[in-house]
């Protein structure tokens, strides 16, 4: 017997050699396999290889087949001695069965397997110790390297002279009077044998009409058995951890397997967040090295289609509809399809190779000096893809201050919405230069976004902590994965599905925002109908050679969209931005990459102008009226970019919160505390780099 992955099956192997055979559990469709051994004197031994579990309180038929194995005295498979394999990197999780099959007084032998391991694991034992505070057999064994063999059989031949006492006598940590009950009650058999048939339903087959009677009666309080079997399992654990204090240790600096030597760089408290730095450079250097070419030849090839529409389809409101309002918008968010996948496909290489992993524990070290628990790593490190799953991710953390907490921060985390946002506004204001010849300025920018998100996440958890009055308590544990060599096939699915599934979903709110806004840019009121014979009057002198472009900007600024960007204009002209900009910045509540589609739509309207036909080139071109001026100048750029790291620009995200918290409290200060956090912080980036 033993836990999922101890080397159960191999050590079956090993004693048995070809004498096997392969059948059923009666009336069950599960595997036995059961083989020959030869002992010493010409004895032979009936093996048989049991399925994995990792208790014995079963939760699936595999486990149902071990306990009833275990129970049924009048099994053909009831065992005259258990051989429990352990694996000796994981010791405290694999005794636990060890300790509930010894207090079932059926005669035990715990073969510790791997134990060729040890050393290059850093990990000692104490085999003598062990066995005399398990009062059991224990044996070291390496089924792959058929080590501790004949050690292992000379144990079981001497099974009759195995010490059969209780280990855990969990009675007297429990509630000694129940069980002293539960005796008297059920004399016929073993205490923990009684115990196993209560909580887990089972009948005895020799048990009479009344003790089936008095075991349902003891099974009505459902409350105290399932508090009983917790409190049972809590000391069992303990009652483990005692004993391997004093005979078992495990030394990581002494480890040299190849897991533990990268473990000991990769999670070092220095070189760990140094190697992790490095890597997001790579990372963020590449979406712009590697995405430059496709995103630029995708810009041209949306630009040309535009102009193609024009060209083919013959005048009207269908045409100028698909030219300046399907085909920019849906080219606003095709066209960061490399970048999407870029970062994609570095994240699922990163998960793959169980490096990812590695990063949660190393960030756990940071996480709890901020109120958080250290399973908030993992929310906020899946919100780079996007905070709707992050906010749900939060359900595996206890703690209703930490949950919480994580909850509200989470959208500071850039998520893959705001990629598009940053990736067109730092190739507008920041140059395509080098550091130290290596490092691209803009891939630099890139990764300080996503850290000023990161901070303002830990810190705005640092002030919740503070400021939240909530009494909670909670605990960070998880199992470390083997490093493996990533599967091409997986890192592909992971990175098709998930550009896809970020595509046709930002692509259904951008193809219907961009017609809305095409409307509300194409048409307008009285002043809009009449535009031509009044710009024709205001505008006396006009140059003939600019006419049609200042026309068209004279419509735009008269139109239903005009009129409501004007109107708000007041109140983001500190910010260094314009009527245009503030549009956008409404309509990419729905979803932030929207930004980026609005204005694509918005710039394409009525314009001919084929020389600045890209999305790049039209916001490049866009001129500040008071200063005549660009408008993407760096002041503004920069302030934008604060903007959209702070700001809680997603509807569905609010809506997530809401749904996670069961009230609206939550994400209403969320979404006013970000925006007016949002707003400062721009404008005081603005002013500050205005100024000097």
């Amino acid at each position: 017997m033993g836990n999922p992955n101890t080397g159960k099956t191999s050590l079956f192997n090993q004693l048995t050699g070809l004498k096997q055979k392969v059948g059923n559990y009666p009336g069950i469709t599960v595997d036995k396999k059961i083989g020959m051994a030869s002992l010493k004197g010409g004895l032979k031994a009936h093996i048989i290889d049991l399925p994995g579990t990792y208790s014995i309180n079963p939760t699936s038929i595999d486990e149902n087949i071990v306990l009833n194995t275990l129970i049924d005295k009048g099994c053909e498979d009831y065992p005259d001695v258990i051989v429990v394999v352990a694996d000796i990197e994981n010791l405290k999780r694999n005794l636990l069965l060890y300790s509930q099959i010894k207090d079932l007084q059926i005669p035990t032998v715990l073969a510790i397997n791997m134990a060729d391991q040890s050393e290059k694991k850093g990990i000692e034992i104490d085999v003598e110790g062990l066995k005399k505070e398990l009062g059991g057999e224990v044996v070291l064994v390496s089924a792959r390297h058929k080590r501790g063999m004949e050690e292992l059989k000379a144990a079981i031949e001497s099974y009759e002279e195995l010490d059969t006492s209780v280990l855990a006598k969990i009675s007297h940590r429990i509630d000694k009077e129940y069980f002293d009950q539960l005796d008297k009650d059920f004399p016929r058999w073993d205490r923990y044998k009684t115990w196993l048939c209560l909580t887990q339903m089972l009948d005895i087959p020799e048990m009479n009409q009344q003790e089936s009677a008095l075991m349902q009666s003891y099974r009505s309080d459902t409350d105290k058995l399932k508090r009983y079997q917790h409190k049972e399992t809590i000391f069992r654990y303990q009652q483990i951890s005692d004993i391997l204090k004093k005979n078992y240790s495990v030394d990581k600096s002494k480890a040299r397997d190849l897991r533990s030597r990268l473990d000991r760089i990769l999670t070092h408290k220095v070189f760990g967040y140094v190697i992790f730095a490095l890597i997001l450079m790579l990372i963020f250097q590449s979406i712009f090295d590697w995405a430059s070419v496709p995103m630029d030849f995708i810009d041209a090839l949306f630009a040309d289609l535009s102009q193609k529409v024009k060209e083919i389809l013959p005048p009207g409101r269908l045409t100028d509809l698909l030219a300046e309002g399907v085909v920019p918008g849906i080219g606003g968010i095709v066209i960061f399809i490399p970048q999407i996948a870029i970062l994609f496909l570095f994240v699922s290489i990163l998960e793959e190779t169980g490096y990812m992993s590695r990063v949660v524990f190393l960030m756990d070290k940071i996480m709890r000096h901020f109120g958080m628990s250290g399973k908030s790593v993992v929310p906020l490190i899946s919100g780079t893809a996007c905070a709707i799953p992050a906010v749900m991710a939060t359900r595996n953390i206890s703690g209703w201050k930490e949950r919480l907490i994580t909850i509200l921060v989470v959208p500071f985390t850039t998520c893959s919405a705001r990629l598009p946002v940053y990736a067109i506004l730092i190739a507008l204001i920041i140059p395509e230069e080098r550091v130290l010849g290596v490092f691209s300025l803009q891939g630099l920018t890139l990764l300080a976004l996503y850290l000023l998100g990161f901070s303002a996440a830990v810190l705005s958890g640092y002030f919740l902590h503070k400021v939240l009055k909530i009494s909670s308590k909670t605990f960070f544990l998880m199992e470390m994965p083997d490093y493996k060599v990533p599967s091409i096939k997986n890192v592909f699915y992971t990175v098709v599905e998930k550009t896809k599934a970020f595509v046709f979903g930002a692509g259904k709110i951008i193809l219907a925002i961009s017609v809305v806004l095409w409307f509300l840019a194409s048409t307008g009121p009285e002043a809009f109908d009449n535009a031509e014979a009044v710009f024709e009057t205001e505008k006396v002198g006009t140059n003939s050679d600019n006419y049609e472009a200042e026309l068209a900007s004279y419509k735009l600024e008269n139109s239903y969209i005009g009129v409501m960007g004007k109107a708000m204009e007041p109140a983001i002209k500190p910010l260094g931005y314009d009527w245009k900009i503030g549009i956008a910045l409404i309509s990419s509540f729905a979803a932030r990459e929207v930004f980026v589609g609005t204005l694509a739509t918005i710039y394409s309207v009525g314009d001919d102008d084929e020389d600045n036909s890209t999305i790049k080139q039209r916001m490049a071109a866009e001129i500040n009226e008071d200063t005549g001026k660009p408008l993407f100048n760096f002041p503004v750029g920069m302030s934008l970019l604060v903007f959209y790291a702070f700001a809680m620009q997603c509807v569905s995200t609010l809506a997530v919160v809401k749904r996670e918290t069961k009230t609206w409290k939550w994400p209403l200060l969320q979404l006013i505390g970000m925006g007016a956090f949002a707003y400062i912080a721009s404008f005081l980036t603005y002013s500050a780099l205005v100024t000097f």
